[in-house]
């Protein structure tokens, strides 16, 4: 059985949302459209690593840093033998941007 491994999965996020907001300005008009595009590019990467018997689910945030605190969190009931997840956070001067992977083992 081959297994969600956090790194290579943290590793797939990285990559992709490095590629769509590194020296990016956060801009409110184009957040939610850029958020459902990231999912949807790291849903395919990590999918790409070829993970049998898991459903993944991705979830995105964007925002705007402007001297607020921020903290995003999840919560799941799952099987703790084989379920796992991954998370990424990156932030520049403009904006922040925070995915998390759940990998949810099922036959």
């Amino acid at each position: 059985c081959y297994r969600f491994y956090p790194s290579k999965v943290k590793s797939c996020i990285e990559e992709v949302v490095l590629r769509n907001l590194k020296d990016k300005d956060y801009e409110h008009s184009t957040a939610k459209t850029m958020a459902e595009s990231i999912a949807d590019q790291i849903k395919m990467s990590v999918k790409g690593l070829s993970i049998p018997s898991y459903k993944i689910v991705v979830q995105t945030v964007i925002g705007e840093i402007s001297g607020q605190g921020v903290r995003v969190a999840s919560k799941c009931l799952w099987d703790e033998q084989n379920d796992n997840f991954a998370s990424y956070t990156y932030q520049n001067s403009s904006l922040f941007c925070t995915c998390i992977v759940f990998g949810a083992y099922f036959e």
